[in-house]
């Protein structure tokens, strides 16, 4: 993320589906916006939090449209909230993005890091909490069976989620493997998360993302803990750097069984 502010570059052009409800939700004084994917009928289901990363404008809806319909096919809610400053909650703050860069350009790549940590672990962590409370309450959602997962920034803030808890199980796919060479204070933090998490977290990569030491570093971290982890990194996927990033993305015809069993033996009924 330091070096291009992941999950912004390469993502492919898909066309948008039209098979999600854009709903609205508050966190503290803001208004913010997700899109909901549900299976046919009236439920209640389980459901999953799903975290974006840091792309701009509305790239992030992309990944919301390959996923949703996936997690729906297997009976499972999908919210996808936007945080603030990013898609459609744009208008609710600053662009994390332009923040780490402005912080970059004042103090280096230390600062960037060090702005990344303290926005990702409250401004943003809030809003996902927000998310997860406005889901606990709808009717087609069974309020114990709520997991939470995300993708490059979302993959951390999937792992600061599970330190909080409230869900029954965590996905993390390619948490900080931009940024994690360049960001010992993200490590320190991620560590101490995955250390006091609540529930077992599930990390994948593909081969080919920028940095495997995440996955690795946190899992053996979490089960030195005594804490429920498992691991596992796909075969490269796509034909770049980038590729392998958004596997957790568009890659779900890899790694839906696994994920899915997972959830399924952490999120019983």
């Amino acid at each position: 993320m330091l070096a291009c502010l992941a999950a912004l570059c390469g993502l492919p052009l898909l066309a948008f589906a039209a098979s999600s409800d854009v709903v609205t939700f508050p966190s503290g004084a803001l208004t913010l916006h997700g899109v909901l994917f549900k299976p046919p009928g009236d439920g209640p289901f389980p459901a999953i939090v799903y975290n974006h990363g840091s792309a701009a404008g509305m790239l992030s809806q992309q990944a919301f449209d390959a996923l949703g319909p996936v997690f729906a096919g297997r009976g499972w809610i999908f919210f996808g909230p936007y945080r603030r400053g990013q898609g459609l909650s744009a208008s609710a703050g600053p662009y994390i993005g332009d923040q780490i860069a402005a912080a970059i350009e004042a103090g280096g790549i230390s600062a960037g890091a060090s702005t990344l940590v303290r926005l990702l672990e409250t401004d943003h962590l809030s809003d996902q909490l927000a998310a997860l409370a406005w889901l606990r309450v709808q009717p087609f959602v069974q309020p114990t069976r709520i997991a939470v997962g995300g993708n490059s920034f979302g993959g951390i803030e999937a792992v600061l989620g599970a330190e909080r808890g409230g869900y029954c199980a965590a996905i993390d796919s390619a948490g900080a493997a931009e940024s994690w060479a360049q960001a010992p204070a993200l490590q320190s933090r991620m560590t101490r998360a995955v250390r006091q998490a609540k529930v077992p977290i599930f990390f994948f990569q593909a081969a080919n993302d920028y940095d495997l030491s995440p996955s690795r570093t946190l899992s053996g971290a979490m089960k030195d803990a005594g804490k429920i982890a498992d691991m596992k990194i796909y075969p490269a996927y796509g034909a770049s750097v980038q590729d392998g990033h958004a596997f957790g993305y568009f890659g779900s015809q890899i790694w839906a069984d696994d994920v899915f069993r997972f959830l399924d033996a952490h999120c019983r009924r």
